[in-house]
């Protein structure tokens, strides 16, 4: 009986790690170098797998499942990783062990701001706790820790949010201290953490979104995907966002994971989303919703869809929600000569329709897979009322007009300067070489570092951001190890001294996890995980721990 890896695979490769036949591809380095072409998930060869079970154990979202166990949608999986290995048979080899760097025995303690507490941060300061003797200060502009687990992950995939139990002992380890409500730029500056830790780990991942860059796009009822993740998240540092309902159709530009997330939020039954942590204000407003149809829109073909295979699969499981294809004659040739496992083949058996653009949408719900369509303008007096759109084949120069009342670009999300570093306008990313940030002269800036999407741009889920904070920790290693660090005038204690001065709402470790357990006590209550404070206030009030919690550490 083998294993597969089904649809919450967060990729982070914990299960390549121990697995003790080497039956599970692509690993990290194979990723970096590109073979298998993927890096969406991992797959369990069924031929070399000897069902001992240790990748299942290890998964911290509970993605590796017994083959003979799968049911409904989960049991394509089982097919999914049987194909990996069809098509890369490369992969069932042994790769070259690697080791971590260690600071040379004898070499004392060292501390580390970790800015951000998002994924790409909780694993850099696991991997600078288990392979180093530092000392850590976790810091978040937020009183809340998690960053995209919080904020980005879709209400309806509580599975990936498993992963946050992954994390948990970090905050409370006897080496690290979380200080929550700061933020670095206007509380605290870089020189002066720097003056307080040997070094700064930048986790800041990327805040904002890519524009579309046409007419129209500034128009009510065109909203970013950024937007629209943080009102069904409860994002507390953004008021809700002003989503329009109202319409039956939405479109939203963009094909990857993001894009799908949206779709399916604004499709699923509110009921059904009643039982997860969404946002309250987005709930009622998806009660009171009248969209009934989503287009996606992608202006490549099938084979090249920025979304993973397991969330197109998710798509294809929304009760009460169809999945369809736009019929267009390059799509067809796509998806029937598609390989068996691509993206391209998995719609093979998906309805496709020659879509009435301009009228509204027939009864009934779906999602419509618009490939090989690019929007030109969005138009509307005083709010968007459609969108133009060319076919991008070159087979067909004219336009289309899709009715619809909103708008969301999903087209990728895109970094914001840190305060006291440099920043790459181009790339929206801090230069960086493994992890070292650069300056302008091209030669790293002493004690500076940044991991996850600030370090290489939007790209990878969470899982990706393992292998990304084990080379920036490598980096930061190797420097405390040659002693390029200078040591730092004030003490850990004098870092805390001052934070108090600047502010006099810090949140500490129990304070954040009275927080946690106040969200977990209210959402009990309705059958929930959680229920989210919205706001910065509401975090703030929950805050203030019973006397059984004792003094904030």
């Amino acid at each position: 009986m083998a294993y597969a890896v089904t649809q919450s695979c967060c990729n982070d490769a914990t299960c390549v790690s121990v697995c003790p036949v080497n039956c599970i591809h692509p690993t990290p380095e194979e990723r970096a170098a590109g073979v298998g072409g993927l890096s969406e998930m991992v797959f369990v060869d069924p031929d070399t797998c000897i069902d001992c079970g240790a990748c299942a154990d290890a998964c911290p979202v509970g993605a590796v499942l017994p083959v003979d166990l799968l049911r409904g949608p989960d049991t394509v999986f089982a097919d999914l990783n049987r194909q990996y290995y069809e098509a890369h048979p490369e992969s069932a080899t042994w790769d070259a062990l690697a080791f971590p760097v260690a600071p040379p025995q004898g070499s004392g303690p060292f501390r580390v701001a970790v800015v951000g507490t998002g994924p790409s941060a909780a694993y850099t300061t696991r991997a600078l706790l288990t392979g180093s003797p530092a000392t850590v200060t976790m810091i978040d502009r937020l009183p809340v820790a998690g960053g995209l687990l919080r904020s980005g992950v879709a209400p309806d995939h509580p599975q990936t949010k498993r992963i946050e139990d992954t994390f948990a002992w970090t905050y409370d380890h006897p080496r690290v201290r979380v200080q929550l409500n700061v933020a670095v730029g206007a509380d605290v500056s870089h020189a002066e953490l720097l003056a307080h830790h040997h070094a700064v780990v930048y986790a800041v991942g990327a805040a904002t979104d890519k524009t579309l860059g046409i007419p129209g796009e500034g128009l009510p009822g065109s909203v970013s995907a950024t937007e629209v993740v943080a009102w069904y998240n409860a994002q507390p540092d953004r008021a809700p966002a002003e989503i329009d309902l109202s319409s039956p159709r939405v479109v939203v530009v963009g094909n990857g994971n993001v894009a799908l997330d949206v779709a399916r939020v604004l499709l699923t039954d509110p009921e059904a989303l009643a039982r997860t942590d969404i946002a309250d204000h987005a709930l009622e407003a998806l009660r009171r919703s009248a969209v009934r149809e989503v287009v996606v829109l992608g202006r490549r073909g099938p084979e090249e869809a920025a979304y993973s295979r397991a969330e197109l699969v998710g798509m294809r499981a929304i009760d009460g929600v169809d999945l369809v294809v736009a019929d267009h004659p390059a799509t067809t040739a796509a998806v029937d000569a598609a390989p068996v496992g691509s993206k391209a083949a998995m719609l093979r058996d998906v309805g496709r329709v020659d879509v009435a653009w301009e009228a509204d949408p027939p009864p009934g719900k779906r999602v419509v897979l618009a490939f090989w369509t690019a929007p030109v303008a969005l138009d509307g007096d005083e709010a968007i009322t459609s969108v133009r759109v060319r076919d991008t084949t070159g087979d067909d120069a004219s336009e289309q007009t899709i009715v619809a009342g909103t708008v969301v670009r999903s087209i990728g999300y895109r970094g914001t300067p840190v305060p006291g570093l440099p920043f790459d306008e181009v790339t929206g990313s801090v230069p960086n070489a493994r992890g070292r940030v650069l300056g302008r002269d091209g030669q790293p800036v002493p004690g500076a570092y940044v991991v996850g999407w600030i370090k290489r741009g939007s790209k990878g889920g969470i899982g990706a951001n393992r292998a990304c904070a084990q080379e920036t920790v490598a980096a930061l290693v190797e420097d405390v190890s040659a002693g390029r660090l200078p040591e730092p005038a004030g003490s850990a204690r004098d870092f805390r001294t001052l934070l108090r001065r600047r502010r006099s709402d810090v949140v500490g470790v129990r304070r954040m996890r009275a927080i946690d357990l106040a969200e977990r006590r209210n959402g009990a209550l309705e059958g929930r995980p959680r229920r989210k404070f919205a706001t910065v206030p509401e975090l703030l009030a929950a805050a203030t721990p019973a006397r059984w919690l004792g003094r904030q550490r």
